[in-house]
């Protein structure tokens, strides 16, 4: 199992391991392609090398924002939630600690990033945080082990099927994005 206790809230840098493409050398589809990313700031390193191959960026990039950022559904800090629980299992501390700001952000809630990162996943939990933790953990870990009881849980805290397939699809992109970005470099 991951150890969480080593995790961070801070802001952390991802350095790649190939050359991110220089915004001063991209070619046309390259620029366009950066300009779909959901940062409001400069372009990370991150975008810059994912944008080596435009079409499969955005092709990334719209459905992570379809997720992530879509109108109703899903409370938005319930999926940053699901991602920060998948970025644990899978070891990403870059992710956990993006999205452990994020879901502070939206919900002023130090508490449950706390004790996620200082006791683990398993910390007692209000019984509907307990329900996420539980059902994104189970979707993550390899091989995944959701199962009924999950769904269930979380319906008995009042997610309908249309968020815990957002909660699904939150704890899922995660699992293939943090696996692209241990394969692309390294965080500190």
């Amino acid at each position: 199992m991951t150890e969480i206790s080593n995790f961070k809230v801070k802001a952390l840098t991802w350095h790649p391991y190939l050359p991110p493409v220089e915004i001063a050398d991209a070619t046309p589809e390259q620029l366009a392609a950066m300009q779909i990313t959901p940062s409001s700031g400069k372009v990370s390193p991150y975008v810059r090398t994912l944008a080596h191959d435009p079409d499969s960026y955005v092709t990334r990039t719209q459905l992570f924002n379809d997720i992530m950022y879509v109108k109703g559904g899903l409370d938005r800090a319930e999926r940053e939630l699901g991602a920060l629980i998948a970025s644990c299992i899978n070891g990403c501390v870059y992710c956990a600690s993006v999205h452990a700001r994020r879901f502070i952000e939206l919900t002023g809630n130090t508490e449950t990033v706390e004790r996620i990162y200082r006791f683990g996943l398993h910390e007692t939990e209000s019984p509907r945080v307990r329900a996420i933790i539980d059902f994104c953990e189970a979707l993550s870990i390899t091989p995944p082990s959701a199962r009924p009881e999950h769904v269930t849980a979380l319906r008995e805290q009042g997610l309908d099927d249309a968020d815990i397939l957002d909660l699904a699809h939150s704890a899922a992109i995660f699992g293939w994005a943090n696996r692209l970005m241990h394969t692309l470099g390294h965080s500190r």
